[in-house]
Formats: C-alpha cells, structure tokens, sequence
C-alpha cells in the first residue's frame, strides 16, 4: 500500500538574521508512516516536532531530501487539494470557532474544510455522518449546545470529529490533551483510540511531550532530538527508558501500565 508519509532524508533550514548563518530545524529525517499505523511524536520543546507535523501536513517544504505525502511528492503538487485529505486537531484551533456555532455545526463546517458554516453544501448524507460521529466519541448530546458552552475536553473531542468529517487518509493530532484536566485527557484518548476500529485505513501521528498522553491504540513511536532521529519503530521498542533519556537529555524511568505508558525523570544519572 502507499505510505501515508514517505520521508527520506529530510532536512529544512532557516536563515537567522541575527546570527547570520542557516538555523537547521530537521536534519537527515527518514520516516514511513502506513495506512492504519497510530505514530506517536515526542520529543523536547524546539526539538522540531512542530516543524515536522508541518511538512506532513503539506504546509512546509523540504530544504532538502524529499517527502512523499499521501503518496504525493511535495513541490510537484497542488497542496490545496492535498490538505483535504489531511486531517489536523490542535489545541489552538478551538479559538476559531468561539461564535455562534453549535458543536454539531462545528463538525459539519469539516466537510468542507471551512470556519464558517455554509448550509446550502450539507446535505443529508453529511448531517448523518457528523451525527455518527458525534455519537462515537461520546458527544451526541452537544450537538445542539453552542460550542462555547463547550468544556475543553469536549471542544477537542468536536474537533476530532470534525477531522473525520471528510474521512481523511492522514490524521494530525497536534498536542490534543494540551490544557485537559484528567477526565477530559482520558475521554479524548480514548476517543483517539476508536479511530483504530472505525477508521481502519487511517494513518494518525499524535504529538506530546508525555507519553501519558498517548493513546492505547499507538502502534509506532519517533523520537526527536535537536531535528535529528534518536529512533524510530514499534512503539515498544522505541518508548524505552534509554531512548526517552537521550531524546530529553536526561535520565528516565517508562514503564508499561495495561496498554499506555508512564514515564518519570529519574533524580540523577
């Protein structure tokens, strides 16, 4: 099958005025991400996890090497068409439907990939699957409350739904469990993790900076450091104390807990 994302041995630089020299936010990234996998995405603040779900979303390019999305080489595309197949949750995103909008109309503005609502294009079939999926992530009865009204938690589960309204090949999840106090962290996660049985063709790469955070359906896991890989593969492999020590430059402990991981900064190498 065609890899959701296909990248060989991308790097991406900026000019820094004030040093007056190319600042490298990704070096040498190799990366294959297959239908149905669930990626996880960690590493520390300015590792260049931010700059890496860009060039999977087909926002950025390449500096050099080459990425394949969606099976569709970046710089020989039109990028507008290839985001519609994307679907992108992040945390900010919840500001932009602070209106008037109910949930439900929220998640029908994802069929079209708009922030406004534009009734006259949903029809009954679109109504039906917002329905769906409102109701697979455990908010069915929000449909009709306005979406400011809305806890955090439940914003986030709307806005995974609306991801999932024009059932995109490829789903970012960009720090979704950012500001969620624990019962809303679990219910997104385990949101998240329906998408593994009912959207069984979809690719998804959940970024943190926890591996608390991660859902139970998490397949395989990429580790970052300083924009290079630290490693990459089966989650189990990859979510180790070794690995997360070098990925943070500091000692730490994992352990498996049923199907998620916790993991602690040990006092001392």
């Amino acid at each position: 099958m065609t890899p959701a994302l296909d990248l060989a041995g991308v790097s991406l630089w900026r000019w820094d005025a004030e040093q007056r020299r190319e600042r490298h936010l990704l070096r040498d990234v190799d990366w294959t991400v297959r239908p149905g996998e669930h990626w996880a995405l960690l590493g520390a603040n300015g590792a260049g996890k931010t700059t890496l779900m860009n060039v999977a979303a087909a926002v950025h390019h390449p500096s050099d090497g080459t990425a394949d999305v969606l099976g569709q080489r970046l710089g020989r595309v039109d990028l507008r068409e290839l985001r519609a197949r994307i679907g992108l949750v992040e945390a900010r995103t919840s500001r932009a439907f602070r209106q008037r909008l109910t949930a439900g109309e929220v998640v029908l503005t994802g069929a079209a990939g708009t922030i406004a609502l534009r009734q006259a294009t949903v029809d009954d079939a679109t109504r039906a699957r917002a329905a769906t999926l409102l109701e697979r992530f455990g908010c069915a009865a929000l449909a009709d409350r306005p979406y400011d009204a809305c806890s955090q938690g439940e914003r986030q589960r709307v806005l995974l739904a609306r991801a999932l309204m024009p059932r995109p090949s490829l789903l970012l999840l960009d720090e979704p469990a950012t500001g969620l106090d624990l019962p809303g962290r679990e219910a997104l996660l385990s949101a998240v993790a329906t998408i593994a049985r009912e959207e069984p063709e979809t690719a998804t790469v959940t970024v943190t900076h926890h591996v608390e955070e991660l859902p139970s359906s998490t397949t395989h896991a990429l580790l970052l450091r300083d924009g290079a890989v630290v490693s990459a593969g089966p989650a189990d492999a990859t979510l180790t104390g070794a690995n997360l020590s070098r990925t943070f430059a500091t000692p730490v402990r994992v352990d498996r807990v049923g199907d998620r991981w916790m993991a602690r900064a040990e006092a001392s190498w």
